[in-house]
C-alpha cells in the first residue's frame, strides 16, 4: 500500500479501433488509445483516456507513448507534492523526496523506460517520449511491472467483461 505515494497506472489499447473496411477512408482507426490514472495516498487525482496523436507501430510503442503522456502529468504533481511537504501541509519523512511508482503491463515499454540505450527500431521514440528518463535514472520514478489483470488503466482503454470492470473499478475508486 502506498499511503503517501504517487502511483501512476498507464495502459494502451494498440490499434484497438482498427476496422478493416473503414481503414482506407479513415486512418484514425489505426490509432491506439491511451489511458492513465494517477493516485496519491490511495486517492484518485486525475485520469485520462484519449486517442494517441501518432500511429504506433507496435504494442510496445503504444504503451510507451501512454506511459510518457502520464509522466507529463505526474512530474508536475511530484513538484507540487514536494512544495506541500516543504510547507508541512502533508507529512514528510526526513530526507526523502517525493517518489512515484508507475505501473506498466508491457515488458518492452518497461525496458525502454528503465534502460537508456537506443535501439534501431525505437530510435524515433527518443525525440518525443523519453522526457522522463532522468527521473527514472535518479530514482524519483520507478517503472514497475503489473499484471494485465490488475492494470486499472485498462478501464480507460477498452471495453471489459463486467467482472473485470467491477474488480478494476473497486481497485481504482474503492467501490
Amino acid at each position: 500500500s502506498a499511503k503517501y505515494g504517487l502511483e501512476v497506472y498507464a495502459d494502451a489499447d494498440f490499434s484497438g479501433s482498427w476496422i478493416k473496411h473503414e481503414a482506407q477512408d479513415d486512418p484514425d482507426t489505426a490509432k491506439s488509445r491511451s489511458g492513465y490514472a494517477i493516485k496519491y495516498a490511495e486517492c484518485l487525482l486525475t485520469w485520462k483516456s484519449k486517442l494517441q496523436t501518432i500511429i504506433a507501430l507496435s504494442s510496445t510503442e503504444a504503451e510507451y507513448v501512454s506511459l510518457s503522456q502520464s509522466m507529463r502529468e505526474a512530474i508536475p504533481i511530484m513538484g507540487l507534492l514536494e512544495e506541500l511537504q516543504s510547507m508541512n501541509v502533508i507529512p514528510k519523512k526526513v530526507g526523502t523526496k517525493v517518489k512515484c511508482k508507475a505501473f506498466e503491463d508491457n515488458s518492452g515499454a518497461i525496458e525502454l523506460a528503465r534502460l537508456p540505450k537506443m535501439r534501431p527500431r525505437t530510435k524515433h521514440i527518443n525525440i518525443s517520449y523519453h522526457h522522463f528518463r532522468s527521473y527514472v535514472t535518479d530514482g524519483s520514478i520507478s517503472v514497475e511491472p503489473i499484471s494485465t489483470h490488475d492494470q486499472v488503466a485498462d478501464l480507460l482503454t477498452k471495453p471489459l467483461p463486467q467482472n473485470q470492470f467491477l474488480k478494476l473499478r473497486k481497485r481504482l475508486l474503492g467501490f
